[in-house]
């Protein structure tokens, strides 16, 4: 009754309840989540969360964490919650594809994870259209934005980044090799060409 009230008051439109730098959670813990309708934000690269301490697959920190979800990707979209991924920016870099390779791949920047090339906990890499949902329109739904941001609609502002080459194509190796052409910010040009 009291938060209805508040509710009404202060126009709070609705609750979106989200996790952040829940990195280590069990598969109960997602499920919970997902029947709460709540949401993760999460800095996705390996360099963000793999320490010493688990680098090793014979520390007891590592033989524990294999019968956990580590920064859960791909298992989030099993009990329906969204994912909104950044960069934790300003405590990491701020440029976007590392996150997004680290997601797609689950490798840090020089290709090493502790599982080896294919990935650290490889059955949590996302798609790369989970991945680009999850840096677009899960953060935009997390602010209340997803009417006006979050993807190429009309009627949304155009906010764009133009590559030199197609992220969602070229082979994993070469999305960290790719270079801004321009981007658009609210419509306008503000930097590069097209």
């Amino acid at each position: 009754m009291a938060q209805s009230f508040l509710d009404d008051q202060l126009l709070v439109p609705a609750h979106r309840h989200r996790l952040e730098h829940a990195q280590i959670l069990t598969q109960d813990d997602l499920k919970r989540v997902g029947k709460l309708g709540s949401m993760f934000g999460n800095d996705n690269r390996p360099e963000a969360f793999i320490t010493k301490d688990y680098n090793s697959q014979s520390s007891p920190a590592f033989s524990l964490l294999t019968q956990l979800v580590i920064c859960p990707m791909l298992n989030i979209g099993f009990h329906n919650v969204t994912l909104a991924l950044g960069s934790d920016f300003p405590v990491e870099g701020i440029n976007p594809l590392l996150g997004f390779y680290a997601a797609v791949t689950r490798l840090d920047t020089e290709g090493n994870s502790p599982h080896g090339p294919g990935g650290w906990f490889p059955e949590q890499r996302l798609t790369r259209i989970e991945a680009l949902r999850g840096m677009t329109l899960g953060p935009a739904f997390a602010s209340f934005q997803e009417d006006t941001l979050g993807s190429l609609t009309v009627g949304k502002r155009a906010d764009i980044v133009i590559l030199d080459r197609d992220i969602m194509q070229v082979p994993a190796g070469e999305i960290l090799k790719a270079k801004v052409k321009a981007t658009i910010v609210d419509g306008q040009l503000a930097y590069g060409k097209v």
